[in-house]
């Protein structure tokens, strides 16, 4: 990080704040920044967020305001929306947005909030990817401002507490593939069952994951992300792509967990939402395989599948080794 402090946010910071959104909005064509019209708050953004139960910081360089981020309570969901993160050009990639949201987020989880919310413009992109990699995704509708600069601002979530297992749809599904490629890059490395021999490139990781956020989109799977803590640590795939006559059927693949978060009951929980959503959408037998004697097997074994049976030599292991693979079904009807 660069050497800038971090310290909570005062009212006699305006001019600060005004002149750091006013020259990050100056990079996108069309971004028009009307203080007294539109943000009249930041004349005194402290007392504002104060006043709403949230607070704001600012990092400091050579005393110039180069770093912003504040949050404050929604009225639902015990969620805390996450607003006004912005960096000066010259401090980014220093890790300063990383501290400033980290903040942020410490003070919403000390609140008692659940869940992070947060807008941002569609023209942002830079921005886009940095919440991706702390473990946001999009979700729900584009929302529409009628102000000056004719925003359209996508909307962006992360489970902050606890073990929250969600299904995502396509487009949160495409926000997620940097984090879930990650993720699958860790599981194969570990020696999971997952069809790649380690060290698996990030290229065919991404592609595998963008082949997966097509799916969803097509109707043809249901993606299932955990999060730990607000940590992005597992996943599952239900697979809807049969033939005809089996409408009844769906497939589970690639569950995995971060090696990190194992022995926390992450893969019980994707499992069993897993289950959940096949019954849902009227799916009422599953059937899976993965290799013999890895994790996944005993906790198959655990939540009440039935051994279909097991083929000798079904895979090759890390070690580039035949190896069994057993498979399971369960009938999940109501």
């Amino acid at each position: 990080m660069t050497d800038a402090v971090l310290r909570p946010g005062r009212d006699e910071d305006a001019a600060g704040y005004i002149r750091l959104i006013g020259d990050c909005w100056s990079e996108y064509p069309g971004c028009i920044l009307d203080v007294d019209g539109e943000l009249p708050e930041l004349r005194a953004l402290a007392t504002y967020f104060a006043d709403a139960g949230g607070a704001v910081w600012v990092a400091e360089q050579d005393g110039q305001v180069v770093g912003m981020a504040a949050t404050r309570p929604m009225a639902q969901d015990a969620a805390f929306e996450i607003c006004k993160v912005y960096v000066a050009r010259h401090a980014r990639g220093t890790g300063l947005a990383h501290a400033l949201l980290g903040a942020a987020e410490s003070f919403a989880r000390h609140a008692g909030a659940k869940r992070l919310v947060l807008w941002t413009d569609t023209r942002f992109e830079t921005a886009h990817r940095f919440y991706e990699k702390r473990g946001f995704v999009r979700q729900g509708s584009i929302r529409i401002l009628d102000d000056l600069s004719n925003s359209l601002e996508f909307r962006y979530t992360r489970p902050l507490a606890g073990l929250v297992v969600e299904a995502l749809d396509a487009a949160a599904a495409a926000s997620a593939e940097r984090r879930l490629s990650a993720l699958l890059a860790r599981c194969v490395a570990e020696g999971a069952s997952l069809t790649w021999f380690p060290p698996l490139a990030p290229a065919v990781a991404q592609g595998y994951w963008r082949g997966v956020s097509s799916q969803v989109a097509l109707g043809k799977a249901v993606l299932l992300v955990a999060w730990l803590e607000g940590e992005m640590v597992g996943t599952v795939l239900l697979s809807l792509d049969l033939p005809e006559n089996q409408p009844h059927r769906a497939e589970v693949q690639k569950l995995m967990v971060d090696p990190a978060a194992r022995r926390q009951s992450v893969g019980r929980a994707l499992i069993a939402r897993a289950e959940q959503a096949a019954r849902g959408i009227g799916r009422s037998l599953l059937v899976l395989d993965t290799r013999c004697g890895t994790p996944a097997e005993a906790l198959y074994r655990r939540t009440g599948w039935t051994e279909l049976g097991i083929i000798p030599g079904g895979e090759l292991g890390p070690d580039r080794r035949t190896a069994d693979v057993v498979h399971f079904w369960k009938q999940v009807s109501a």
